[in-house]
């Protein structure tokens, strides 16, 4: 996990003003390494390739390279994942750097996460 790569990825696409609803490295058991994971409107509006390729062009118009080397996991709002952690946290006054871990959330079973986001 490369936190500022990240948050580099983060900061990258609200300035392509891309409205990200959550933003976490997970390391997720049923993949074993860490992913960054990503959930917006605006993917969902999309095919998910192109959806991966939104990130990319946000990312070449910030002037930034942090995709490179990085596993990006891109799901929909609607993913049972991605509802658990909007309700349990998006009340939260501030979820920057909190971490998650061994625990179950929507079905996935995550050993370690970091987040950025969650509304």
């Amino acid at each position: 996990m490369d936190i500022q790569k990240g948050a580099d990825v983060v900061a990258a696409l609200d300035q392509a003003k891309v409205k990200v609803s959550v933003a976490l490295f997970a390391n997720l058991a049923e993949y074993g390494d860490w992913r960054l994971v990503l959930a917006a409107r605006a993917f969902d509006q999309l095919e998910l390739r192109k959806a991966y390729g939104l990130v990319h062009d946000s990312l070449d118009a910030a002037g930034s390279d942090a995709d490179k080397n990085l596993a990006l996991f891109i799901l929909p709002m609607t993913d049972a994942f991605i509802r658990e952690l909007r309700k349990t946290f998006s009340k939260a006054k501030s979820v920057e750097g909190m971490r998650l871990g061994l625990q179950l959330i929507g079905g996935r079973f995550v050993d370690d996460a970091f987040v950025y986001r969650i509304r």
